[in-house]
Formats: structure tokens, sequence, C-alpha cells
């Protein structure tokens, strides 16, 4: 073979490794992560950055996104533990977090998450009372959660958090239930006006007997109602005799000084 058969085979032969090497090497971003597989097998998972995949004998089955995922999922007419129809909203957020069991142990894990996360819904809403979900919806946000990562973990996805957000319910149920709320309120008001008139009879009852037992508080007292009646109207009060004698007494008795009677 002559010097230039010998160049001729080495440019083929670099040329050859050149493109093997540019099919070999791939890039993975840093969320993503590249399910390696050899002669059918697992081999390892690439990335994130370079790797490579050896032609012919290694295959890139996937490459798997492991950034927090949303997923909407909704239960129109399901029924609550206490058999009321609902509809429910919620968002479940979800992520991989083995990539290799996302590739290997299911087909779909996008589909699979969402079929999971709208039965373990229903599911929630027929193990809980009406009241509760819509009182206490941070609990059944925490259920919803364990209840589809306890599904999940095999196929390497669990959910990160999940929010529900509405609860719609039949029109009439609203209706009485505001009417049920306003009967409440009213029934507070009622006791806390009670309560109100209780003390005040109390008070009035003390007050009777202050006076009941004190003649010259009672007199004093009439004074100030006759005052606090007229000091703003500019009107004359006529006061019977004796009534003006007594009230006399009294003022005399309140300016006499300590000990003298």
């Amino acid at each position: 073979m002559t010097g230039s058969g010998v160049t001729v085979l080495l440019v083929v032969v670099v040329l050859a490794v050149v493109l093997i090497l540019l099919r070999s090497v791939r890039i993975a971003k840093e969320w993503q992560r590249a399910v390696i597989l050899r002669l059918g097998r697992f081999q390892r998972i690439g990335g994130p950055g370079l790797y490579m995949v050896l032609p012919l004998i290694e295959q890139a089955t996937a490459v798997i996104d492991t950034r927090i995922q949303t997923t909407g999922i909704t239960a129109e007419q399901a029924l609550t533990r206490d058999t009321v129809a609902v509809g429910v909203d919620a968002i479940v957020f979800w992520q991989v977090t083995d990539a290799r069991a996302a590739a290997i142990n299911i087909a779909n894990y996008r589909e699979a998450i969402e079929r999971v996360a709208q039965t373990s819904l229903r599911e929630m809403i027929g193990a809980t009372d009406l009241s509760r979900l819509l009182a206490d919806r941070h609990t059944a946000d925490e259920r919803l959660k364990l209840s589809i990562s306890a599904k999940t973990t095999t196929w390497g996805v669990a959910a990160v958090s999940v929010e529900i957000r509405d609860v719609a319910i039949p029109r009439e149920l609203q209706d009485a239930m505001s009417r049920q709320a306003q009967a409440e309120r009213e029934k507070d008001a009622r006791v806390t006006l009670a309560s109100a008139e209780q003390e005040i009879a109390r008070q009035v009852v003390a007050a009777a007997a202050l006076y009941d037992s004190n003649p010259t508080a009672l007199r004093l007292r009439q004074m100030n109602l006759l005052y606090e009646m007229n000091k703003e109207r500019g009107t004359t009060v006529l006061i019977p005799t004796e009534m003006a004698e007594s009230l006399g007494t009294v003022v005399a008795l309140a300016k006499a000084p300590p000990g003298v009677s």
C-alpha cells in the first residue's frame, strides 16, 4: 500500500471516529436525566451536562424532566361521607425523584399521576364530611398528598403538595347553610343581649338594696335625676313642700363636715 493510500485510510478512520464521537456525545440540561440502556438492559443515568451513548449497543430510551410539574384534577358530583354531592377542583404539584423507576417501571408516568390523583381526590371526598372539607382544607390537602405519594412511590414520582382550589356545593344547600349561619348569629346576639340584661338586673337589685338601707342616698339620686332631666331644657320644676324640705335636709347633710349630724 502506497503512502497516499495509508493517508487516505487514516483520514477515513479519523472521520469515522469523529462521527462516532459526535453521535455519542449528548448534552442534558440541568433538570434533565437520560436513562441509558445497553443491549436492552439498564446501564446508567446520564446528565446533567455531557454524557455519552455508545452507538449500536447503547440507547438513551428516555429523557426525564426532574422539575416540579403541575396537574389539574376535578371531581364532579362526588359524594362526601355525609352524602352531599360536591364538585372539587385541585392542583397537584409533583416531581420525578427516581428517573430510572419513572422510565422503566411505568409506561406513561404523566398520565398515571393524573389518573391516580383523580381517584385519590374522590376517595378523600368520600371519607370526609362536608363541614370538615369546607372548614379545614389544609388537612384535606395533606391527606390527598400522602395518598397520591403512597401510590406513586414505586414509579419514582412523589407529590410535593396539593392545593384544593374550589369546593362547589348545590345552590339549595348554599341557601340552607346561609340561613343556618344567620340563625346562629341571631342566637349569639340574643344570648349576648340576655347576658347584658341579667347584669343590668343584678346592678339594679344592688342599687335598690342600697337605696332601701340608705334613704339619704335615694334622695340624692332623686336630686341628680331632676338635674339631669332639666339641665338642657331650661324649664322650671315645681316640687311639693314636703319633698323640697327633705331635699334641703339631704343637701345640708351632704355638705356637713364628717362627724357632724
